[in-house]
């Protein structure tokens, strides 16, 4: 599951990559062909790289944290990872109905291709968003949630010691 997450994750980034590639020759070509072209591209890598490899992320992320020792919201560095995520997933979702106008806009050879700028904010702006849970979840950083603290306090009180009693415990059964 962590090797699928990974290279949902990493391809996931560099998919976006490739969108924001697509989108230099559709802002700066001088030639319509090039525009149309680099328009009618964007939508399948948006529909068929980008957003699977989104939902592949998305989903083995919250199996992994369910299944680790990590936990979905004992540790703020997972919690946060989840809701950017979950953030950049939905605004994904969201902007796939643009990206299709634009991609049918350019199809069109009856259409100006002057109005068809890019998309190269939206794509920037989704890498660097998902810079932020691939930070977090190399390094980790420390910090109970509140559940999380209970949850530790829970399990900590609730394990038994195993082995010859210690001088402490000899004293206390005193």
């Amino acid at each position: 599951m962590l090797t699928v997450h990974i290279a949902a994750s990493v391809g996931w980034m560099g998919a976006i990559v490739a969108y924001v590639a697509l989108n230099v020759p559709a802002l700066t070509s001088p030639h319509p062909a090039s525009v149309r072209a680099a328009h009618l591209m964007m939508e399948p890598v948006a529909l068929y790289a980008v957003t699977p490899l989104a939902i592949v992320s998305l989903l083995t992320g919250v199996a992994l944290a369910l299944g680790t020792v990590w936990g979905l919201f004992r540790h703020y560095w997972v919690v946060i990872s989840l809701v950017i995520t979950v953030f950049a997933t939905t605004i994904l979702l969201l902007h796939l109905p643009t990206v299709s106008a634009l991609a049918d806009r350019a199809a069109d050879p009856r259409s100006d291709v002057a109005g068809l700028t890019g998309d190269m904010f939206h794509a920037v702006a989704g890498l660097a968003v998902l810079m932020i849970p691939l930070v977090l979840n190399i390094y980790k950083p420390r910090g109970l949630t509140r559940y999380g603290w209970r949850a530790q306090q829970r399990q900590s009180t609730s394990v038994r010691r195993v082995g010859p009693p210690s001088p402490d415990d000899i004293d206390q059964s005193r």
